[in-house]
This record gives structure tokens, sequence and C-alpha cells, in this order.
């Protein structure tokens, strides 16, 4: 093969494009490869493109050939957007995955990197869950239609490599969080939506928040950027050091977790403290909980050579700083 086991490729010329580049993950993957030296990294927004679109997508992919595509866009949300619209979470996803890839391939793209999501995994599976897990037990209800539509992502790749000889790959991330992130009142996921609620009550000297659920389930999070560099790692991998991912007996899977947990009560107190939050929390154990516990093995990715960097405390800290700039700041005039 040549060359050195671990050198790089050159990100530089190549043409990557990202999906989902205005997002919490796509706006980390933009910053890791550019701080790579990628020059030539393609965006388009959602009004744009239209990746529900499959004559949309391919006249894309005819006009620009990118060489690398990372898939960071899809449709996500909460456990009570999940409920209030199954259909649009399946379908949408569906669409997105399958025109994409479709066209990457049809294209002749090198590499292929697709954002999959840790509730792929059965809800009881096995802590920490392996990349094995895979399609061995139920899926947690709440997220089921988003999480099929994963895994139907994840099984399209792996029928790829397999007949056309692609290398094709899925990563998937625990709870990220970070700069971009979404604050939304019902639809965000828990750390910002908890991020917002203490600082909001920090701001108007609540006496009392209220968290959903008991605080017990345990969560494993990841700081955005660190989730960038795992990908810009992958695409600068040199084939060699990518071969045994692809394998015609298992998917093309990567967990890309941070290695420790921490309990959502945990969690609150940390935030609270990072807020300057001076009141009360309160449990309101009516509320679902979710899955009791999600962390993920991520040996094979650190195997390869990637770590994650940021810390919790640091990473909250730096969440909650971009959070204030953006929100405090529109807010104050």
């Amino acid at each position: 093969m040549g060359g050195s086991h671990h050198e790089r490729l050159g990100l530089e010329e190549r043409v990557i494009y990202v999906a989902g580049h205005t997002g919490l993950a796509g706006s980390a993957i933009v910053r890791a490869l550019g701080a790579r030296g990628a020059r030539r990294i393609v965006t388009r927004t959602h009004a744009e493109l239209e990746l529900r679109d499959p004559r949309e997508v391919e006249r894309f992919f005819s006009e620009v050939q990118p060489e690398m595509v990372v898939v960071a866009a899809a449709k996500v949300g909460g456990i009570a957007a999940n409920a209030a619209r199954p259909a649009e979470f399946i379908t949408e996803n569906l669409a997105i995955q399958f025109n994409v890839f479709e066209a990457a391939r049809a294209h002749g793209v090198d590499r292929v990197v697709f954002l999959g999501s840790s509730c792929i995994y059965p809800r009881e599976a096995a802590q920490p869950i392996r990349e094995s897990a895979l399609l061995t037990g139920p899926l947690e209800l709440t997220n089921r239609p988003y999480a099929v539509a994963k895994i139907a992502g994840i099984e399209q790749l792996w029928a790829y490599n397999r007949q056309y000889g692609c290398r094709y790959l899925a990563l998937m991330p625990t709870n990220l969080y970070g700069p971009g992130d979404s604050y939304h009142p019902e639809d965000s996921h828990v750390l910002p939506a908890l991020l917002r609620r203490f600082d909001m009550a920090t701001v108007g000297s609540s006496p009392v928040v209220t968290v959903w659920g008991s605080g017990r389930p345990m969560r494993e999070f990841l700081y955005s950027d660190d989730l960038g560099e795992a990908v810009a790692f992958v695409l600068s991998s040199p084939n060699e050091v990518l071969d045994p991912l692809f394998d015609d007996r298992e998917p093309p899977l990567l967990n890309v977790g941070f290695g420790r947990d921490i309990t959502i009560r945990d969690l609150a107190a940390l935030i609270a403290d990072a807020t300057g939050y001076q009141g009360a929390t309160e449990w309101d154990a009516g509320r679902p909980d979710g899955t009791p516990r999600k962390l993920l093995d991520s040996a094979r990715i650190r195997a390869l050579g990637w770590k994650p960097a940021v810390e919790l405390e640091d990473g909250l800290r730096r969440a909650l700083a971009d959070y204030r700039q953006r929100f405090r700041s529109a807010g104050s005039g």
C-alpha cells in the first residue's frame, strides 16, 4: 500500500458536501474540516436544496460532483416532538437518506459518512452498548419511527458496500450539545432544555425549577466539536486504517461517545451551578423517563486513534456562553 500506516489523507482539495451544515452536528463538522485545511466544503440550506426531492438531489450532485459526503441532515426532536409527529420522523428521514445515498453511489462518491443516533439500539441493550447490539431487541417506543429510519440508513449503506464496493460508514453519536444547539421549548433535547430552563429561572429569580421524570435515568453527553473531529478524523483516515470496518458480516458502524454517563439529576445540578441558579429543583415523576440508560461503547473508534477532548463541565460553560450570546442579546434588544 505504501506510505505510513497512519498517514492522513489530505482534505485540502477534496470537494466535501456537508448536508445539514446549519445544525448542531453539521456546523461542528464544518468547523473541524476547516481546521484540518479543507477548502472546498460545499453546503446548501434547506431553502436552497430540498433533500426530500430526488430530482433536486440528483441535479445538485451532477453540478457539484462531491468526492466526500457527510449526512448530518435529519428531522430530529425530543420525546414530545416524536410522539406528536411520528409519520414525519420516519418518512422525512427515509427520504433524505435514500436520495443522498443513491446520488452519492450514482456519482461515484468516494466516502460517505452518515450520522445516526444512539436510539437505534435496543431499549434494554447491555451497557455500555456495542455496535453489535443493533437489531438484537425491541426499541424504545417514544422514538421508534426515527430509530427505524436511521437503522434503514445503516442497512442501505451496508448493502451498497457489499453490492457496489462502496466505502460508506455510519457514525452513531451519543447525545450531543454545544454551540448552535436548538433550545426550542418543546422540541429540544434534555441538556439544552435544562440549560434554557435554568438560565431563564436565574434571570427571573424563580424559586423553583420543575424537571420532567425521576432524574434517575443516565445519559452520556458529547460536545459537538468532538463529534466534528471524529468525522474529520474518519474522512482523513487512509483506506488501510478503515479496512476492518468494511466487513460483509457486520454493518459499517462506529459509536462515537464520551465514555462516561451521568444521571439527569446530577446533570441538572451541574447546569444549575453553571447558570448560577440559587433556587430549588423539583422532579415531576409523572412524566416519562425514557430509556433508563444509554452509554455507548466507543472502543472501536478509540482504537483507530480518536478520543474526545472536552469535559462535560467545560463543555457546559461553552454551551451556556453560546446560548446567552444568541438568546439573551436578542431578548435584550
